[in-house]
């Protein structure tokens, strides 16, 4: 079932599920994320000062692969989306003054910008992609990274399977190491549609990136946990537009933390990451995604 503009009806990330793909293919892959989490450990052990980082830009690839002439998104589409991030990673976007109260002291600035550095745009015949990484080689229709150690990549394709977007976490293949947004999702304008058109996709996915798990811990009851001590926990993801407070796995009064960028909530309902979200991602960004 679709909504009527032909988008899924609610939000859903594959990133999970190619997670654990990657895992069961590349031990490798195992050994770096272990590596990563105590890395991470580390600095949380040794009080890293969220304040007082260094902001980094980050070079970006935008990689356009489209089946029809409207999917070829336009460079105001593409650069609508990199002033999202910006904003959203910054801690600029005007609308986390919808923060709750409880939670206002939480939202921090990530000190991560980006930088687009160019657009590859590459016809396909291929219809819609999937979360097999098919977009991101030329043998199956679409186009491989360009210098993904040192620079993310994007890739806007007509996604199926129901999903907006995944991802894959740090310390995995190079070959296939970026971002994948459905083109009725990425940008604030042309191909991008309610309720998804605020950008909140890529902020969302990008956030896998750079480590952030689901704020639920992708677990369907209250054992799972996003390895961040000031997301509460909750039992599973929230849709569309939730009421404050939405109180699971005994978080009240305050309740689910569902207006953060990891959860699966329309995009005006998300606009904020934590402190302790920024020191995971931070801990990524001086590990294995140092070379960006």
């Amino acid at each position: 079932m679709r909504k009527g503009n032909g988008v899924p009806p609610r939000r859903n990330c594959g990133t999970m599920s190619v997670h654990m793909a990657l895992l069961e293919k590349f031990p490798r892959f195992r050994d770096r994320q272990f590596a990563l989490e105590a890395h991470t450990a580390l600095l949380r052990a040794t009080a890293m000062r969220v304040a007082t980082l260094r902001t980094v830009t980050v070079k970006t690839v935008v990689n356009v692969v489209y089946n029809t002439a409207a999917q070829n998104i336009s460079t105001p589409q593409i650069r609508s989306q990199i002033a999202v991030l910006n904003r959203d990673y910054g801690a600029h976007n005007p609308d986390k003054l919808r923060v709750p109260a409880p939670w206002r002291g939480l939202v921090t600035d990530s000190k991560i910008r980006f930088r687009l550095v160019r657009v590859v745009r590459t016809h396909t015949v291929q219809t819609q992609f999937r979360d097999d990484d098919g977009v991101k080689a030329t043998a199956t229709g679409g186009v491989p990274p360009w210098k993904p150690d040192t620079h993310l990549n994007l890739w806007v394709c007509p996604l199926g399977g129901g999903l907006l977007g995944y991802a894959q976490f740090p310390g995995g293949p190079t070959a296939t190491d970026g971002v994948v947004i459905n083109v009725q999702a990425f940008g604030t304008k042309g191909t991008a549609k309610s309720p998804y058109n605020l950008g909140r996709t890529a902020t969302h996915e990008i956030g896998h990136y750079f480590n952030l798990r689901h704020i639920w811990g992708d677990t369907p009851d209250c054992t799972g946990g996003d390895g961040v001590s000031d997301t509460p926990n909750a039992a599973g993801p929230n849709f569309g537009k939730p009421a404050f407070p939405t109180v699971t796995c005994n978080n009240g009064p305050n309740g689910d933390m569902f207006m953060n960028y990891m959860d699966y909530v329309d995009d005006s309902a998300m606009f904020m990451f934590t402190t302790q979200q920024v020191a995971r991602m931070r801990a990524a960004l001086s590990g294995e995604r140092s070379s960006l």
